[in-house]
């Protein structure tokens, strides 16, 4: 008996391959333009479109500083795109102008996209700092290493009533990794609650306090003028030892 003959592939067989073949081709594609374009952006990072705002002397008149200023408007600096040599001197205008006053020099506003490009593909300095994660601005979170997204998703928690009662609470967060956890920790500052001299509002940060419990706190401590220690709070109604142990390391007693 002869051999088997071999089975030719089908057409449709040959058609989807050429389709996965070219489709590959296209992701590729795509993927290049993509890089080639964030790089572009992060090239022009380097020579921004820049405009002097200028800040007269304080020795000259009313009608001098009114005549200049009509005469020194915004202006792009596009010597600042010729040569390197050139982009170390300083241009007559500019100089004339240091003279004249003072020259501030400010980017340009550019579109929200571009920024977020840029922020991504440029590299990014990271700072350690001490910071209490309840009140850490935005600018200085980004400073810590967040992107600009992940510390105006920790704000937008805090602006909804979200707390971070301890380290822990601050690493369950989903915008924290625990490689970025693992180096901040021990710059984590989250001051204790002092008793006797929180408001009920501070007091709502504690976990199981609530509007109930936080007026029970102030209240209990104007009728005794101040507390003591912190095991009193077991004598406020239905305060139980639970309740205390949750807020036991979270909490201190001013003298």
């Amino acid at each position: 008996m002869e051999g088997k003959k071999k089975q030719q592939p089908t057409n449709s067989f040959v058609a989807g391959a050429i389709a996965l073949l070219f489709l590959i081709i296209g992701y590729e594609a795509a993927l290049f333009m993509h890089r080639a374009a964030v790089l572009r952006l992060a090239a022009n990072r380097d020579r921004p479109d820049t405009v002097y705002v200028m800040v007269p002397s304080l020795t000259e008149t009313d009608s001098s500083l009114s005549l200049r200023m009509t005469k020194e408007k915004l202006r792009t600096t596009k010597n600042e795109r010729k040569t390197t040599k050139n982009e170390r001197k300083t241009t007559e205008d500019e100089r004339r102008m240091t003279e004249e006053g003072t020259v501030i020099r400010k980017e340009a506003p550019r579109e929200e996209a571009v920024v977020e490009v840029r922020e991504k593909a440029a590299p990014r300095k990271v700072e350690n700092f001490r910071f209490n994660p309840n009140t850490v601005s935005v600018e200085d979170l980004c400073r810590l290493g967040f992107s600009r997204k992940q510390a105006q998703a920790i704000e937008n928690y805090r602006l909804k009533g979200g707390r971070f009662p301890r380290k822990k609470d601050f690493a369950k967060s989903f915008v924290v990794a625990d490689s970025v956890y693992a180096r901040l920790e021990p710059y984590i500052d989250i001051p204790l609650i002092d008793l006797n001299r929180a408001d009920s509002v501070e007091l709502l940060a504690l976990p199981g306090i609530g509007p109930y419990f936080s007026g029970k706190i102030v209240r209990y401590r104007e009728k005794i003028k101040g507390y003591t220690s912190v095991d009193q709070l077991l004598e406020i109604y239905r305060f139980d030892q639970e309740k205390l142990d949750g807020i036991r390391d979270l909490v201190t007693v001013s003298p």
